[in-house]
């Protein structure tokens, strides 16, 4: 069973989404937010597994409430931290940017039809991302050009392996653990080994977050899909 908190400011969506997920098998709705503040003491209650977060909301947005969920569910040893699942109207939305460095796990466009929320939910609890890796690329490269300068540089990734760094260029050029176990020509359990130990010593949360690290610092170059070099 996974159970679900559904966070968004209008009621009438809140309430519809709610709604669909109660008569879906297999999930079940422990609460419901309609702020960012509300959400984070609600995720602390009932520690969802997933959590589908509306990004725009008055007060505390859902970035912040992103990162204050996932800072505090990292305390709880041995409890995995809740899958965030960010409801944008628009797929370019400089805040969902924000959400996935914040640790979110991929958004939805809040036009999607059930069937494709319900697919998308039991992918995030399942630990997929939720979007096409040519999706995350197209956003992380369009926001790192236009955003502030953010202070990472590839020194601050030197607690890396030359193979985990390796995983990590490749999970940022849109590669799942399959491809990038063809590309290096191991299994496809190494690669999720690699890729665990790379985001525990990063102090990563998802997939997503990743690939964000590797663009800021500049270990895969926007647009382009190689390596600097440097």
């Amino acid at each position: 069973m996974t159970r679900v908190l559904v966070v968004d400011d209008q009621i009438l969506v809140r309430a519809g989404l709610a709604a669909l997920l109660r008569a879906a098998p297999g999930i079940e709705v422990v609460g419901e937010a309609a702020d960012g503040a509300e959400a984070v003491a609600v995720a602390a209650e009932t520690r969802p597994d997933v959590i589908l977060m509306d990004i725009r909301m008055p007060g505390m947005s859902g970035v912040t409430a992103t990162e204050r969920i996932l800072a505090e569910a990292a305390g709880h040893d041995g409890v995995p931290p809740p899958r965030v699942l960010v409801l944008t109207t628009f797929d370019l939305d400089e805040y969902v940017y924000a959400a996935l460095r914040a640790g979110a796990s991929g958004f939805l466009l809040k036009d999607t039809g059930p069937e494709r929320l319900l697919a998308a939910i039991g992918a995030i609890a399942a630990g997929d991302t939720l979007f096409a890796p040519s999706v995350t690329r197209r956003l992380v490269a369009a926001y790192t050009q236009r955003a502030v300068p953010v202070s990472r540089s590839v020194t601050e990734l030197g607690a890396l392996t030359a193979r985990e760094l390796e995983v990590l260029r490749l999970i940022a050029t849109g590669m799942s653990n399959a491809e990038i176990a063809t590309e290096l020509v191991i299994s496809e359990a190494t690669v999720k080994t690699h890729v665990n130990r790379m985001m525990a010593k990063l102090g990563l949360t998802s997939r997503a977050q990743a690939v964000v690290v590797a663009y800021e610092s500049r270990l895969v170059v926007p647009h382009s899909g190689a390596a600097t070099g440097d």
